[in-house]
C-alpha cells in the first residue's frame, strides 16, 4: 500500500514549546504507525520540504501557534488559503505559508490539515516544554490517530468508487 499521509512536526526545539511539532515527530519516529503513514521532522520548515510533501496525497503537520487560548490547546485545522491559517502560527509562520503558496503554483497540492497546540510564549534557549504543553501530548497523539485512520478510510472508500 502507498504511503499516502505525511505527519511533519514544525518547529524549534530550542525555544521551549516553539518546539512542540518536532517533539511530537520525534516520538512518533520511534512508535509503530500504520503503513500508508510516514513521519517528518521539518525543523523550522522551510523550502527543502517541497518535495517530501508534493509526494503525499495527505500532510498533516503539527505545529504550535501563539492564540489567545489556553496553552495547550489542540486544534485540527484545515487550511485552504493563506488567510486560513492561524494568524501567529510560531516563529516560522511566513516560511508555512510561502512553502505551501509554493505547492499550489507548481500544482502538486496535498490535502494539508494543520494540528496546531496553542503556546503562551516562545521560550529561549531552553528544550523543556511548560507543564501545560508537555501534558496534551497524549492529546496530539490521539488526534493524529483518529486523523490518519479517518483519512485512510475516506481514501480507500474514494478508491473504490
Amino acid at each position: 500500500m502507498k504511503k499516502n499521509i505525511l505527519v511533519m512536526g514544525i518547529g524549534n526545539l530550542l525555544l521551549g514549546d516553539e518546539g512542540i511539532g518536532v517533539q511530537v515527530a520525534q516520538h512518533l519516529e520511534n512508535k509503530p504507525t500504520p503503513e500508508y503513514v510516514d513521519v517528518l521532522d521539518g525543523g523550522t520548515g522551510g523550502f527543502h520540504l517541497l518535495e517530501q510533501m508534493e509526494s503525499y496525497d495527505h500532510v498533516i503537520i503539527v505545529d504550535a501557534t501563539m492564540d489567545d487560548d489556553p496553552p495547550g490547546t489542540v486544534k485540527v485545522i484545515e487550511p485552504v488559503f493563506a488567510h486560513d491559517y492561524p494568524p501567529s502560527l510560531s516563529a516560522h509562520d511566513v516560511g508555512l505559508k510561502d512553502l505551501i503558496g509554493s505547492l499550489y503554483l507548481l500544482g502538486k497540492v496535498p490535502k494539508v490539515y494543520l494540528v496546531i497546540v496553542s503556546i503562551k510564549m516562545i521560550q529561549p534557549m531552553t528544550m523543556d516544554l511548560s507543564p501545560p504543553v508537555m501534558e496534551c501530548i497524549p492529546v496530539i497523539f490521539d488526534t493524529i490517530v483518529e486523523l490518519t485512520a479517518e483519512i485512510n478510510a475516506r481514501s480507500r472508500q474514494n478508491a473504490d468508487l
